[in-house]
């Protein structure tokens, strides 16, 4: 249907006489005028048959200023990608120089976001105005969000070192030779080059990581040419062993570069010049001989020359031991229980390794371990950086504990070391990952920025989603620099991934919801070329699987939300999708939608097929048993919930004793028993059903023959003690006692206890102990085995004992006490007729029993003999012949003094 102000737009399109030689009396005002239909338009909810008007004219007539207009703002209100209306906008009012209009139109497409274009255009409109302040500040924004924008990058570098902002210089220069890089301009490559070495030339790690793209994306020779010019400043500076490194990578690429071979030679000078044997070295390594490989040649030297007086070594046999003297081809070392032991150097550089100073085990060696042991705990950092250098600058959490438990730290302090550690490798910048390893951890001499250790992170990971979770972790810091070449590298993976594979897997559909995540928190790093989620949901062979497939929780509710916005029939996917991964957010936008009927069939089905989906069964019961819609308007009682949980209690169970599925039945299995008795809901139940919903749900748990005792037990007290006259299905009418074994509920709770743990910890230990006795050989002859039998035996009837013993206990209700004559819970003054002392008992079960605190079983033979007498009565029993007189005195509550009930 046609509206009045689609209507009014269509009028606009067919009275615009606007051409090129018109363009002259066009104003912002114009633009602001369309600007109040755009809003009247979205008040309305008619945006979008605006926009399609819009496109509709432009078929017929391209360059309608209105219909541009129009289309290019409602596109990007859409949040769409495709700006191509307002770009043929604003060439238009550039070719006639309307520059205010030009101004207007890019602002206004920067309020949706920084776009590359508008940005560009902007600049260009304060140059044409001589606005130099303002053309900057576009050009700050631009090359920030246009990772090929290299030479206006420079330009900015530029003016800020003539203003004496070196450091701003700095940060515009790494931009820019990036750039040029990826362009393969190597002579703007190295005039930046130059200039850094200039303001920076101590951020030895950025130099080496230009070397490394400059090798691989134009050659090594220029790479070589490079890092030669950034030698004379280390070596001003004394920098000797940066120097080293520079020169062992210049001959990487240049074996042959006879400068560079004297050149370390030079600094090797520099660097030893207090080692005793530094000339010595030099020579039988024969590194100044050219014919001699340099490679080998360093390695040799390299060698060797960690050998000195002073130095300690490690030898695999004989530990830690320390070089004593060195003279001719023979050293003389210091070991534990090997004072003074000599070798020569070919066998010391065979079976050695040399230890630095710092080196933990030379630490461990030499510190008293408390003082070592404050220190660790006090300075984490270093201690982290001490074990990691020791070994080669590469260590994983694994080997770290092996260091400081327990020749350092004790477990319990590891433990909370340990916590503190891993936070540091984590945000610490001066600690990296090994290429590849994502577990094992460096120290970085210069420290490393955030983004770059989530990149050495990101290539160190083989799994996709892991590799998603590092930058997702990134982007939640909120601390990433969208414009680093880091950043931009791991967020390009992804764009790629979507755009190079057109079929519609789960790390497809993964990478386009991770893309988009970004692009919400970034928008100007959208690429364009991105697939609608229409389209990719089209490509997904089935939605089940692929979902089933995204690893990460996140993704995974991103996926439903762009279902429920995007996907047609979003409700049927939604139901299909709970049997597989029950989640709050599908039950809540069912219910906000009111979508009954597809809320009906999802329960309807999870009761009637509960075997089938165990899972998505157990999470509605526990998530949704106390939604009032849940019983008001689909008509689901919680006794149909218990049952079904009951029925799986037991199917569960089966499996497991059936070795079907284990690790999933015991997972339900624990979920269901949680839910059932830890938390009470059965037992809530049953204290406030009547006695028909009763008998039909303990009858179901009887019937679970797994089920712990102790828990099958205690319901039934409880509803004894509910429904005294109670009749269990089953349970015979002779079996009822007038009195039966009274118990208070503390003892009956120990009971219990005692029950479990002989169940479930001495018996399974007892059966451990006849199998390893079986595995020692002949059973005839085997007095472990016959121990352990005989022990198994004793087990079983006291357990057998035991539970017939909970089963015919009957908790008292303390309620019930009473004071006119002795009973159970009560406490009684009596008074000896033979002595004339006074006694006092209280008088419990034989489960309470403590004659050492007077208190007696009415079951033993004085408990018997008082039974149901009143104050002032006397009596007299027996006891082994012997007579006993009483006189009662007074008769109280066993609680009145010490709690006793």
């Amino acid at each position: 249907m046609t509206t009045d102000l689609v209507k009014t737009v269509t009028g606009l399109f067919n009275e615009e006489k606007w051409t090129r030689a018109t363009l002259n009396s066009y104003s912002i005002q114009n633009f602001k005028d369309l600007d109040v239909l755009i809003e009247q338009a979205r008040a309305e909810g008619l945006a979008e048959q605006v926009r399609e008007a819009a496109n509709e004219h432009l078929k017929h007539t391209s360059n309608s200023i209105i219909a541009l207009y129009l289309s290019g703002i409602l596109a990007l209100s859409r949040e769409l990608v495709d700006d191509s209306n307002l770009v043929m906008l604003i060439s238009i009012f550039m070719d006639n120089h309307k520059w205010n209009v030009v101004e207007f139109l890019s602002s206004r497409i920067l309020e949706y976001g920084e776009n590359k274009f508008a940005l560009r255009t902007l600049g260009e409109c304060y140059e044409n105005r001589s606005e130099n302040e303002l053309k900057l500040e576009i050009w700050d924004r631009l090359v920030r969000v246009d990772y090929e924008e290299a030479d206006i990058a420079r330009a900015l570098g530029e003016k800020r070192e003539e203003a004496g902002d070196a450091v701003g210089a700095v940060d515009y220069y790494k931009r820019a030779i990036h750039r040029f890089v990826n362009k393969r301009q190597f002579n703007s490559v190295k005039e930046l080059w130059d200039r850094l070495v200039d303001l920076s030339s101590d951020d030895i790690e950025f130099f080496f990581h230009v070397e490394r793209r400059i090798a691989k994306n134009i050659n090594g020779d220029r790479a070589a040419a490079l890092l030669a010019t950034l030698l004379p400043s280390c070596r001003a500076r004394s920098d000797w062993d940066t120097s080293i490194e520079i020169l062992k990578r210049v001959l990487a690429y240049e074996s042959k570069n006879t400068a560079a071979r004297k050149d370390i030679v030079e600094c090797y000078r520099e660097k030893y010049k207090d080692h005793s044997q530094l000339e010595e070295y030099l020579r039988i390594s024969n590194l100044s001989q050219s014919w001699r490989g340099v490679h080998e040649a360093i390695a040799d030297f390299e060698k060797h020359i960690s050998f000195d007086t002073g130095n300690y070594v490690h030898h695999r046999t004989w530990g830690i031991g320390r070089i004593q003297a060195i003279k001719d081809d023979t050293f003389t070392i210091g070991f534990a229980g090997r004072p003074a032991h000599q070798m020569s150097l070919k066998m010391a550089i065979g079976a050695l390794e040399v230890l630095a100073s710092d080196h933990i085990w030379v630490l461990k060696l030499t510190e008293e371990r408390a003082a070592l042991a404050a220190r660790v705990k006090a300075d984490p950092a270093w201690a982290l950086r001490t074990v990691i250098k020791s070994f080669g600058n590469a260590a994983d959490m694994k080997r770290i504990k092996a260091e400081l438990t327990p020749d350092v730290l004790t477990a319990g302090e590891w433990s909370r070391w340990n916590t503190e550690a891993r936070s540091l490798l984590k945000k610490d910048p001066s600690f990296g990952n090994v290429a590849d390893r994502v577990d094992v951890f460096t120290v970085r001499d210069k420290p490393i920025s955030f983004e770059e250790k989530t990149y050495i992170k990101f290539k160190a990971e083989k799994n996709f989603f892991e590799r998603a979770r590092t930058l997702a972790d990134l982007v939640a810091a909120k601390t990433a620099e969208p414009d680093s070449e880091w950043f931009v590298e791991m967020f390009s993976w992804f764009t790629t991934f979507v755009k190079g594979n057109p079929a519609g897997s789960e790390t497809v559909v993964a990478s386009w919801l991770l893309v988009q995540r970004i692009i919400s928190a970034y928008p100007f790093l959208n690429p364009g070329g991105l697939p609608t989620f229409e389209e990719l949901f089209a490509r997904i062979d089935s939605v089940e699987e692929t979902f089933a497939r995204i690893e990460d929780p996140e993704l995974k509710r991103e996926f439903l939300a762009a279902v429920r916005r995007h996907a047609a029939g979003w409700r049927d996917v939604f139901v299909r999708l709970f049997f597989l991964a029950p989640v709050r957010y599908i039950v809540d936008e069912l219910a906000e939608a009111g979508a009954w009927d597809e809320l009906t069939g999802l329960v309807s089905t999870l009761l009637a097929r509960y075997k089938e989906y165990r899972d998505a069964f157990v999470w509605m019961v526990r998530n949704l048993s106390g939604e009032k819609w849940l019983q008001e308007r689909l008509a689901v009682s919680p006794e149909k919930l218990l049952i079904g949980m009951i029925n799986l209690l037991d199917l569960t169970f089966r499996d497991i004793a059936n070795k079907r599925d284990g690790a999933a039945n015991r997972r339900t299995n624990r979920q269901v028993q949680e839910y059932l008795f830890e938390e009470g809901r059965l037992r809530e139940f049953l204290m406030a059903a009547d006695a028909d919903a009763i008998i039909r749900l303990y009858s179901l748990l009887d019937d679970v023959k797994d089920l712990d005792p102790s828990i099958r037990i205690d319901l039934k007290q409880r509803i004894k003690e509910r429904f005294p006259d109670f009749h269990f299905l089953g349970e015979p009418e002779a079996e009822k006692v007038s009195l039966g074994l009274l118990v208070t509920r503390a003892s009956f709770e120990a009971k219990q206890r005692e029950l479990k743990h002989l169940i479930d910890v001495e018996i399974p230990e007892n059966s451990r102990e006849i199998g390893e006795a079986m595995n020692k050989g002949d059973l005839r002859e085997n007095a472990e085995y016959k121990a352990a039998l005989e022990k198994q035996e004793m087990l079983k009837t006291a357990a057998s004992r035991m539970q017939e013993e909970v089963q015919q206990a009957q908790i008292f209700n303390e309620n019930e006490v009473r004071t006119d004559h002795i009973g159970f819970g009560t406490r009684v003054r009596l008074k000896n007729l033979g002595s004339s002392l006074t006694e006092e008992y209280v008088v419990l079960g034989p489960w309470e029993s403590d004659p050492e605190r007077n208190v007696i079983s009415y079951l033993s033979p004085i408990g018997a003999a008082l039974w149901n007498h009143a104050p002032g009565e006397e009596f007299v029993f027996k006891i082994n012949e012997n007579e006993f007189r009483y006189l009662v005195e007074a008769i109280e509550r066993a609680e009145a003094k010490g709690g006793v009930v």
